[in-house]
């Protein structure tokens, strides 16, 4: 941890939530969160069901705007920006749900997302052949997106993030859909994001072994509010987040899912 750390709290470089609320229709759905991702790190943030963490995810990339509070990327105030200049800035996302271009081929919709970004068409192929391989996807490069099924429409998602040349990605359950042996390997693709890329990555996902054993910090939202920050060993055994999850039973918090 650098000196500037400790005298600031903050991390240098960094995507920081601060103090964000969201309500609809008068409804929190978040409530003064603070939450803040480093570069080349790895951060999970997991809740019961309706915790909050998809419109977080939401606010924090520009296709929500807070109630109050602000967003801030690498020391610069961007609650005002729409998702598409924070893009452009190093913030890449991936969706619950998809958002591929469905009539294009898997290698275009990784092309697109890097000449969306301003790269030239060789670079943008360079990258999509680069991802593609490293997701597993080569050998089905050539096929409409719409045909994949759901599990490698999850890892188009993260390549056409990664295709962005991101600074920092947030990863919307993106295990969702993949066998329990496809999961070593998409452990050791958010790991090279981390270090090959050097980039900072909050990971959402249901699941909670997972997040434990890739992430160096877990955030534990609950109701809209933060319920705990720590590392995977202290949430673990944190009787709040246990109680939050299960309602006071004392099995492990990791059986259990979330969702948004």
């Amino acid at each position: 941890m650098t000196d500037e750390y400790e005298q600031n709290g903050r991390r240098p470089g960094s995507l920081r939530a601060v103090g964000v609320s969201r309500s609809f229709e008068g409804v929190a759905a978040l409530q003064d969160v603070t939450l803040e991702l480093g570069r080349g790190e790895i951060v999970g943030l997991i809740g019961p069901n309706g915790a909050g963490k998809t419109t977080l995810v939401n606010v924090i990339t520009g296709f929500d705007t807070p109630t109050s509070g602000r967003i801030e990327l690498q020391e610069r105030d961007v609650t005002a920006w729409p998702a598409h200049r924070r893009g452009r800035a190093g913030l890449a996302r991936t969706f619950q749900h998809g958002h591929l271009f469905r009539g294009l081929t898997v290698r275009e919709n990784v092309e697109v997302a890097a000449l969306g970004v301003g790269a030239r068409p060789r670079e943008a192929r360079r990258r999509a052949d680069e991802l593609l391989a490293m997701l597993g996807l080569a050998t089905r490069a050539e096929r409409p997106a719409s045909v994949l099924p759901h599990g490698d429409e999850r890892k188009l998602g993260v390549a056409r993030a990664l295709a962005t040349r991101p600074q920092f990605v947030l990863m919307d359950e993106p295990a969702a859909g993949l066998h329990e042996a496809e999961i070593p390997d998409f452990v050791s693709v958010v790991q090279a994001v981390r270090d090959d890329y050097e980039a900072g990555v909050l990971l959402i996902d249901h699941n909670v072994p997972l997040i434990m054993e890739v992430c160096a910090r877990v955030h534990v939202l609950d109701q809209g509010r933060t319920l705990a920050e720590g590392p995977p060993d202290e949430i673990r055994r944190n009787l709040d987040v246990t109680n939050a999850y299960l309602g006071g039973s004392a099995a492990g918090v990791e059986e259990v899912p979330g969702d948004a």
